[in-house]
């Protein structure tokens, strides 16, 4: 078929902390930063939406978009654009339009990308802290494409011509495939490929597989893929013997459960 480069399934894809700025250097104050120039800055987040209300996007303090800004901010009920988010569009057509999330992700990812300072922040209590992102000062543009049953191909190609054409300076995607696929076959290859083109970098998640060899996802050369490694801080739980030992266990290992390896004289109320 005339102007038909390749054809492939559309696939399903899946979606792959409040110091992680802080832990690389990033510094914090606007004093030291120049925020003049980055809220002309727009990063195009491709992902499951965003939630309005949260405080990491409230728009007090922000001037009107930059003129180079080509996106619009497609309507929906009970849902607006503000001056800190600039494009909400959801995908596809003919499912539900509304960019609100409802899965959290992508408010997630956008607030780590561009949200506001938000002091108090934690996790069920845990890691409490200041939450706030890597450029609080640049602009939001939203393309959901992943809703309940995962993220399709056809709608994050979609995503990339969109976030292309409207303007963006970044684009941030952190979803991926089970296994890494050959770049003529991978959608956020070929979206990446074609934004590098037009000057526009995208930042894509590694994946949440792992250490094992050949499960890094979103590799291609021309994508900076972005993968966790270590951190300053560690999630502990306190387990108590009844002789008034204390054990520290991580959280992060065996999601914090305590196995207890017994033997016959072992007497749990003791000490182990």
């Amino acid at each position: 078929m005339e102007g038909v480069v390749s054809v492939f399934p559309s696939r399903k894809k899946k979606l792959h902390t409040t110091r992680s700025w802080s832990y690389v250097g990033l510094p914090e104050t606007k004093a030291e930063r120049r925020t003049k120039v980055e809220s002309d800055i727009v990063i195009g987040v491709i992902d499951t939406g965003i939630w309005p209300e949260s405080e990491s996007f409230n728009d007090t303090g922000f001037g009107p978009p930059p003129s180079k800004w080509k996106g619009t901010c497609t309507s929906a009920a009970n849902f607006t654009c503000n001056k800190h988010y600039r494009k909400v569009r959801s995908y596809p057509e003919d499912d539900v339009q509304s960019p609100r999330d409802i899965d959290g992700h992508g408010t997630h990812t956008a607030s780590t990308a561009a949200g506001n300072l938000v002091t108090h922040a934690s996790m069920d209590g845990l890691g409490s802290g200041s939450a706030r992102g890597g450029v609080p000062s640049a602009r939001i543009a939203v393309y959901k494409v992943c809703w309940t049953d995962g993220c399709y191909d056809a709608d994050i190609l979609a995503a990339f011509d969109d976030a292309i054409a409207d303007g963006v300076d970044i684009i941030s995607l952190s979803v991926g495939s089970e296994t890494p696929d050959a770049f003529f076959d991978d959608t956020t290859a070929i979206g990446a490929y074609h934004a590098m083109k037009n000057g526009v970098l995208t930042s894509a998640s590694a994946g949440n597989e792992g250490p094992s060899a050949g499960t890094v996802n979103n590799a291609a050369p021309w994508i900076l893929t972005v993968a966790a490694s270590t951190t300053d801080r560690k999630y502990v739980t306190q387990v108590r013997f009844g002789n008034g030992e204390t054990f520290e266990v991580s959280k992060s290992k065996n999601n914090g459960l305590l196995f207890l390896c017994g033997y016959e004289k072992m007497d749990v109320n003791n000490g182990a």
